[in-house]
């Protein structure tokens, strides 16, 4: 690791340091939401909402490529942090290649068993008649082709940023989105493929991201620990149960997202495919505050795993602190505008009326939720960076499948489809409350280690 780096790991007052590392990732992931509501915009125009509710549901299972690629790049990423704090950088370089090529055996299995099995995995997620037929499309170029760039991209950017390559690893990601944005038009209509050209744009997209890390990670072998060398694979019981520890919350904390979000649109599927496509619209919208909660946590973990490895928990806990703050304000600014001009940026996304006032009161509900969505995704990435993965699962869990799910079915049985609209904010908020509690627990155990520590030493 470089002088510079080491400074904003180790001296850089904490405030400077998540901005270093966090904006950079922020602003990837913006870019990231513009392409992604590129796709929702563009069939948006066609005007047809089986086209979007199609694309919504289809989601799901392109998601499971981001469960795979969190696995790796979370859990190997966030190991590599504290072992750069530990001082054992030789260590990270097989942690490196093992997250990279588990990654690619990973993606490879999944891509395969979705395309045997495409159209009952649709069926289960929700699609009807009306929309099986676009949410294959989308699948097989987005997903079954186009599976292994997109987790390896990931992947590379999550490594990346573990040594302080935040700025790096957004190029990848910029690039990858603005070629999304320019070949969405030109495959949607200029070459009049629908569904599928929005698909084949993502697919293009993000195999030009993946060659740029691998070129890069060729220019910064000599300073970087990072390793994407076959030869540097090391399978070992320490290495594995550490990745996977970490990474397997990450993961969990994406597949029982998409679990609650297969289970909302099933839902909502019963009530025909407006409140499914307004749903939808609203979903992208909402990614606003997730993707710059996501942008904020990946620039927080490096920090937060490589303070903790080096025992210095107050700066730890400074840095935590300050991306909660930075996240609330944020997050409040996103309730405010989205309760002002609900109607507005529905229709950007959807001319049809109907879905438009449909997806107008949904969103004044949903935005609510904000807050405490931002806060929870701040806390439980405080406890991956840690290493800390019995607590993280703990609360990923707690979330989507203790709390989420049965709340769901409760309000659908009781209110209808108003309370479906009312299940996530409710979730957040009492998930919320339990991280805040879980988190100060573990700080106060960490306080006592660092005095018992202390009186050894005296």
């Amino acid at each position: 690791m470089d002088t510079r780096k080491r400074e904003i790991f180790e001296s850089m007052p904490p405030w400077k340091a998540v901005a270093s590392l966090a904006l950079p990732s922020i602003l990837s992931q913006l870019v990231t939401l513009i392409y992604n509501l590129a796709d929702t915009f563009y069939i948006g125009q066609i005007g047809n909402p089986d086209m979007v509710a199609a694309v919504s549901v289809a989601f799901a299972a392109f998601m499971f490529l981001v469960a795979i690629a969190n696995l790796f790049g979370i859990g190997g990423g966030s190991l590599i942090s504290r072992m750069l704090g530990e001082k054992r950088p030789d260590e990270a370089k097989h942690v490196a290649a093992f997250s990279f090529f588990g990654t690619l055996l990973f993606t490879v299995v999944y891509s395969i068993l979705l395309w045997l099995f495409l159209d009952p995995i649709l069926r289960l997620l929700g699609a009807s008649s009306a929309t099986i037929g676009f949410g294959r499309d989308y699948l097989l170029w987005t997903t079954v082709i186009g599976g292994v760039p997109t987790t390896l991209g990931i992947v590379l950017g999550h490594l990346l940023r573990s040594e302080g390559y935040a700025r790096q690893s957004s190029v990848g990601i910029a690039l990858g989105g603005i070629l999304n944005i320019i070949l969405d038009p030109i495959f949607i209509f200029v070459l009049d493929m629908g569904v599928a050209g929005a698909a084949m744009a993502t697919m293009l997209a993000n195999g030009v991201s993946l060659i740029y890390y691998l070129i890069l990670m060729g220019v910064l072998r000599k300073r970087s620990v990072l390793s994407v060398n076959p030869a540097d694979i090391r399978l070992n019981r320490e290495l594995t149960k550490n990745v996977f520890s970490v990474g397997m919350p990450a993961a969990a904390a994406t597949l029982l997202a998409i679990l609650a979000n297969a289970a909302l649109f099933k839902v909502l599927s019963s009530y025909e495919d407006l409140p499914v496509a307004a749903m939808g619209v609203v979903k992208k919208i909402d990614t606003i505050p997730l993707n710059v909660s996501m942008g904020l946590s990946q620039g927080v973990l490096p920090l937060v795993a490589y303070n903790y490895a080096a025992k210095q928990y107050d700066r730890m806990e400074r840095i935590s602190r300050f991306a909660r703050l930075a996240g609330a304000v944020f997050a409040l600014l996103c309730v405010l505008l989205f309760e002002l001009f609900a109607p507005e940026l529905v229709r950007f996304f959807m001319k049809d009326e109907a879905t438009v006032v449909l997806g107008s009161a949904f969103l004044r509900v949903a935005c609510i939720g904000t807050i405490p969505m931002v806060m929870f995704f701040l806390l439980n990435t405080t406890f991956q960076a840690m290493g800390k993965g019995k607590q993280s699962l703990f609360l990923v869990m707690l979330r989507q499948a203790v709390i989420n799910l049965p709340i769901l079915f409760l309000l659908n049985a009781l209110f209808g489809i108003d309370g479906v609209v009312w299940t996530q904010l409710i979730a957040d908020t009492i998930s919320v409350g339990i991280a805040t509690v879980l988190f100060g627990f573990t700080m106060r155990q960490l306080r006592e280690e660092e005095r018992a520590f202390g009186k050894q030493v005296a």
